[in-house]
């Protein structure tokens, strides 16, 4: 395996880097996508197709597949060219998986607008543990597979089924899958969760700002709020997800 040396960050492979780090559109445009760490290099090296491999100088390179460029560059370069606040010390280009174009499953969590690329993440790490059939983004959701994203997944972004749908398709896509579309609102026609089937259903959560979308919780046959004790009102997007995913698994196998 042969490996280069970089030394200019106005090389184009690292413009490159910065650019798609930087850009959901650009990452959509070109199908790739930048990891940031050498955990989830290496489920990539698994599960994705790696193109390249950038590593700060001092780091010994796993074995790469044919194919696969390698450079090492200085760690205060990489550093520069990182998006994440405490970067470690290897960057990679991959493909970017493709999205899942199937019938909508039952058991699917939908995300709705969610913005926090962090809490995107670690939705698809809990759908993975949780055998989710698919996560299913709105408009408005941050990218899954950016670079913050990427890191909170743990790899799990290279095997969770992920789907985009707009918000004005989702209740359509729901008859003709024949599910019942349920959400997380507050409402007076709300349900504590435990109480509303879920083996046959779809459930959206929405961001922590906004919540659910009027037009989801309009078409919405049920409203779940998750019961909850002492002085909390809320859980944030990724803890509440857990729940519904957890819920979800347990409908599946009933």
């Amino acid at each position: 395996m042969s490996t280069e040396r970089i030394t200019s960050r106005q090389n184009p492979l690292l413009q490159r880097l910065v650019r798609l780090q930087g850009s959901a559109a650009e990452r959509r445009r070109c199908g790739e996508l930048v990891g940031d760490g050498w955990k989830l290099l290496d489920e990539a090296l698994r599960f994705a197709k790696v193109k390249a491999v950038i590593a700060a100088e001092g780091q010994a390179l796993p074995p790469l597949p044919e194919g696969v460029r390698a450079a090492l560059v200085p760690p205060q370069l990489l550093a520069a060219v990182s998006r994440m606040d405490t970067p470690q010390g290897v960057l990679f280009l991959a493909a970017r998986p493709e999205e899942a174009r199937r019938p909508l499953p039952a058991g699917s969590l939908v995300l709705d607008g969610v913005q926090d690329p962090g809490n995107v993440g670690t939705v698809l790490r809990a759908g993975e543990a949780f055998g989710a059939r698919a996560i299913v983004l709105t408009e408005g959701c941050a990218d899954p597979f950016g670079p913050k994203a990427l890191r909170a997944s743990m790899g799990s972004a290279f095997r969770q089924p992920v789907m985009e749908i707009p918000r004005a398709a989702l209740p359509g896509r729901c008859r003709e899958a024949g599910l019942r579309l349920v959400v997380t609102a507050l409402s007076d026609s709300s349900q504590p969760l435990e109480q509303v089937p879920l083996k046959q259903a779809v459930v959206v959560i929405g961001s922590e700002g906004r919540g659910v979308s009027q037009q989801l919780l309009a078409a919405a046959q049920a409203h779940v709020i998750i019961p909850m004790e002492g002085q909390v009102e809320s859980l944030n997007a990724a803890a509440a997800a857990t729940v519904l995913l957890w819920e979800l698994r347990r409908a599946r196998q009933a």
